[in-house]
């Protein structure tokens, strides 16, 4: 599959609400988050979209190939709106959905995910790693024919995430030890203070 098959797609539009300022800005080892998130998309995907109210924000913190994307609906309207957005403007046949709060991402993980996509069958409509506790959609790959069932399930009030890829053809990735940590998410003030450098793989 060609890199232009596949385009990475970071949300940078949340509240942030739980803790108290914006995640993307947050420093850790040096880098904000989004720069860190970016750098390993530019890794993976040849095109690297951050979809935000606020791209001023952010705009000297990234790379200059990063695009940015409008949201189209208020601030806070969640996950599955944003890649509802980023479905509708990104021309590619999967999009790699990622959080601005994922700083342990790690492209050498990404990029064996990436490889297995090609033998997953058309009617799959994501490719998501899932844990025990459910799906880590944030950190997975859609694929733009996934918007028609998307939008369907959004005009009926739907808004989880879990409950979309319980209704969809999902293609679940197998966490291994090594990889789990990768998924780490900064929510919380608590969050942040777990996360060590020595954490880092």
């Amino acid at each position: 599959m060609s890199d232009s098959a596949i385009a990475a797609l970071i949300l940078a539009g949340g509240k942030s609400s739980r803790m108290g300022r914006d995640k993307a800005l947050i420093e850790w080892e040096g880098k904000p988050f989004l720069t860190r998130v970016c750098q390993v998309a530019v890794c993976c995907c040849s095109s690297v979209y951050v979809l935000t109210s606020w791209p001023e924000r952010y705009r000297d913190i990234v790379s200059e190939s990063v695009q940015f994307l409008p949201e189209s609906s208020p601030v806070g309207q969640g996950p599955l709106m944003a890649l509802t957005d980023g479905l509708t403007q990104i021309d590619a046949e999967w999009v790699l959905l990622l959080a601005c709060d994922l700083p342990q991402l790690q492209p050498e993980i990404l990029q064996d995910w990436m490889s297995q996509l090609t033998d997953v069958s058309q009617s799959t409509l994501a490719v998501v790693p899932r844990q025990e506790s459910g799906w880590e959609p944030l950190c997975g790959f859609y694929r733009r024919s996934a918007l028609t069932a998307l939008q369907a399930f959004l005009q009926q009030g739907g808004r989880s995430f879990q409950t979309w890829l319980s209704q969809v053809p999902v293609h679940p990735l197998k966490l291994e030890p090594t990889t789990k940590p990768m998924l780490f998410n900064c929510n919380t003030p608590q969050d942040l203070q777990e996360l060590k450098p020595e954490s880092q793989t």
